[in-house]
């Protein structure tokens, strides 16, 4: 037992010395705060709104999510006739597209037509390569991304998260 505490000692010490020698020393010039710009909630609120509105104008029910630069969910507008579906295909298609920083029709295109990148559907359990989901650039900088669902075609939900993005303009 007393040989136990001695290699569990010898282990955590070499460890600690270990990590400390991996860590910037303070003469390391390190950035400490990274600063990113990011939508605001109520510019957020605005896209949502006007993305719905497009749709319900056009006869169709759905849902629009818009998230943060990180792909935070914001606000999710759901139209009071959507389906409990678009709920979530809105906030993956938002995700995908502010993490992917392109419109994920592009994407879906994209792995249609080549087999050796359909494992990027697989990648993480939020992306969703259907299209609807749009980046929202300011100044060539993505602050975050719409995503919208539930139109009968995916080239609707584009035109309905593009509507959205008419709150920049």
């Amino acid at each position: 037992m007393r040989m136990n505490k001695k290699v569990l000692l010898a282990s955590a010490l070499f460890a600690s010395a270990t990590v400390a020698q991996a860590l910037p020393t303070q003469s390391t010039s390190v950035p400490a705060v990274v600063s990113k710009s990011s939508i605001s909630t109520a510019a957020a609120i605005q896209v949502a709104q006007k993305a719905v509105a497009q749709c319900k104008q056009n006869g169709y029910s759905v849902t629009a999510t818009v998230v943060d630069a990180s792909g935070t969910p914001l606000v999710q507008l759901r139209d009071e006739n959507a389906g409990p579906h678009t709920l979530n295909s809105s906030y993956r298609k938002a995700f995908t597209a502010v993490s992917l920083k392109k419109p994920t029709a592009d994407f879906a295109d994209m792995i249609a037509g080549n087999a050796k990148i359909e494992g990027l559907r697989d990648m993480d359990d939020r992306l969703l390569f259907l299209g609807g989901g749009v980046p929202i650039l300011v100044s060539d900088t993505v602050i975050g991304a719409v995503g919208v669902g539930g139109a009968p075609g995916a080239d609707l939900d584009v035109e309905c998260a593009s509507a959205g993005m008419t709150v920049f303009k």
